[in-house]
């Protein structure tokens, strides 16, 4: 048998071949579907204009009414009860909204509906994230999330693979988001187009599976089909805590072809800061510096976990939000706000002047609780700063991670936590 990639492994496991190479097109079973309040409602639609009567398996489908939840106007609101009617009728086994509702990339994985070795496809693109487990993951349009539901099945071209290593030491304050902020900087927004990122090397064996989850999040902002990182000990003690569901382990071969191979020394990678209007405008927070904000949001599904929060908390602990400056804590799910409640820092983030809104979507995707108005600029822990992003079309946004906003909100000024 010939040597494969993760990404291609699991995709010839799936449609019964010993081996796939990339081009070759595949038709593959799904392990799980998923759609949100704005995406899966285009879905229901298609799917009930075909006549077909039932879905392929209720337990394989994720309706997450997350983007604008609480329902902001009477639009989202009808949005989340076309979804709640299809739960309903098709007595769906995995429907979340209200006090039960996460931000979608962050609530499955925590609830162990996905596991290593999956195909997942979901109506939002970042669907990737799930890469972290090592699950082929990936976004896809409304009208194919529908065909899914259909026939259980889903076809793709099996995509070309980079491999990103990375080596050395990380610096103070530096985590996933920086790691692959500072990929994206350096191949750019398509570098990656159609192709498989494997994230590997000795400082992604040791980093903690919520920054495995950021980096898989954001392969996408580099044009990536999947984000994926090899499953190993870490992985498998993640999961093993949150589902019983059976799931197989597929590794790269050491031998496997890849399209290019990057390594970084990560000695050198600082804090990074993505100015706008695209991810790739990644520079060193030193750089950073001399950008007055308005805004801070820490949360979303790249930086909306705990570990994110207990972060952020160390930086803000006994400190004051600067004067004009909003900070919006959003914890991306039930579980992560009760952890944050347990942990004092919800006390914390109350102590130095912040908003602490519900588990949402929210600003991120200019939905909600927090749009930015004309000529306004925020440091959000998002994935996505495009033009008009996160409200007025002339308002600006700076990802960094949840370290670098914390500072940031208390500075006045992007800035790094080294300066408080």
């Amino acid at each position: 048998m010939s040597s494969m990639t993760i990404a291609e492994k699991i995709l010839a496991a799936h449609a019964g071949l010993d081996s796939v190479k990339p081009g070759q097109l595949v038709d593959v079973p799904v392990d799980m579907t998923l759609g949100n309040d704005i995406t899966a409602p285009i879905s229901i639609k298609i799917f009930r204009d075909t006549g077909v009567k039932s879905v392929f398996d209720r337990e394989k489908i994720a309706l997450v009414a997350d983007h604008f939840t609480p329902n902001k106007d009477i639009k989202s609101a009808e949005q989340v009860r076309m979804l709640r009617e299809f739960a309903q009728e098709h007595n769906i086994l995995h429907y979340y909204e209200g006090g039960n509702c996460g931000v979608e990339h962050v609530l499955l994985p925590e609830r162990g509906i996905v596991v290593p070795g999956d195909v997942v496809i979901g109506a939002d693109s970042h669907t990737c994230t799930y890469g972290a487990l090592g699950a082929f993951a990936t976004g896809v349009g409304s009208t194919d999330l529908a065909a899914a539901w259909i026939r259980g099945r889903t076809w793709f071209r099996v995509p070309e693979s980079i491999k990103f290593v990375y080596k050395g030491e990380l610096k103070p304050w530096v985590g996933g988001k920086d790691l692959v902020l500072h990929a994206i900087g350096d191949v750019g927004v398509d570098g990656a187009l159609y192709m498989a990122m494997e994230f590997t090397g000795p400082v992604i064996e040791k980093l903690p599976m919520a920054d495995r989850f950021t980096m898989s999040n954001m392969a996408i902002e580099a044009g990536g089909k999947v984000g994926l990182i090899n499953p190993d000990e870490t992985t498998e003690k993640w999961v093993k805590e949150r589902t019983s569901r059976p799931y197989k382990v597929y590794t790269s071969d050491p031998d496997a072809e890849y399209a290019r191979v990057i390594e970084y020394d990560c000695g050198e990678i600082e804090p990074q800061v993505a100015f706008p209007h695209l991810p790739e405008n990644a520079r060193p927070v030193s750089q950073a510096t001399h950008v007055t904000i308005n805004q801070v949001v820490i949360g979303s599904c790249t930086n909306g976990r705990t570990e994110d929060f207990e972060l952020a908390a160390s930086v803000l602990k006994g400190k004051k939000v600067a004067p004009g400056v909003r900070l919006i804590i959003l914890p991306a799910t039930p579980q992560v706000y009760s952890d944050c409640l347990d942990r004092g820092l919800l006390r914390i983030f109350a102590d130095c002047g912040a908003i602490i809104g519900p588990p949402t979507c929210g600003p991120c995707l200019g939905g909600h609780m927090g749009i930015l108005a004309k000529g306004e600029r925020a440091v959000a822990t998002t994935n996505r700063n495009f033009v008009g992003r996160m409200g007025h079309q002339e308002s600006e946004v700076y990802l960094a991670n949840p370290a670098v906003a914390a500072a940031s909100a208390v500075l006045g000024r992007i800035g790094s936590p080294e300066e408080l």
